[in-house]
């Protein structure tokens, strides 16, 4: 047996419920109705209690933090914010430093590595035209991931 998901008098108990009449000012065949059908019973509960947390939200004061505070944190923030547009140009720069420092590192451990260079040696005799031409898609898949991730990379922290 399926269950139904709406029923006719929903709205009805609903506005009962908002208004705060309901169960006692509400007419007798609306509350024999929500006895008996599950959805108007669960739409009565669950509209009840949220009319009781509104009700005690609104007999609580509300805490509004003094103007100070306000500000400072305001400031605070300003502050926090200010220098970490001011770091960027710094991390840019480290992180080219940084690159500019593993090449030159590189350079120097491929110029007196021997074992290297016999390596290096042995790729510049292979002929790899072939292989390319049979996986050019792939190659220049690899290319694009190597370029476009981390320009993407890039952007998306800019943007914070």
């Amino acid at each position: 047996m399926k269950r139904a998901l709406e029923c006719e008098f929903e709205a009805d108990v609903l506005d009962a419920v908002i208004q705060s009449r309901w169960p006692d000012r509400v007419a007798p065949e609306l509350r024999a109705h929500v006895a008996g059908c599950p959805i108007c019973s669960d739409v009565a509960a669950v509209a009840a209690a949220i009319d009781r947390s509104r009700e005690q939200l609104r007999d609580e004061p509300a805490r509004i933090p003094d103007s100070g505070r306000v500000w400072w944190v305001a400031q605070m923030r300003a502050r926090r914010e200010a220098a970490q547009a001011a770091g960027r140009p710094i991390t840019v720069a480290q992180v080219l430093a940084f690159a500019c420092a593993v090449g030159l590192l590189g350079a120097c451990f491929g110029a007196t590595s021997t074992w290297f260079q016999a390596l290096l040696a042995w790729f510049g005799e292979q002929d790899f035209g072939p292989l390319l031409a049979a996986h050019a898609l792939l190659a220049a898949a690899m290319l694009a991931l190597v370029l476009v991730i981390p320009a993407a990379v890039y952007l998306v922290v800019g943007r914070d």
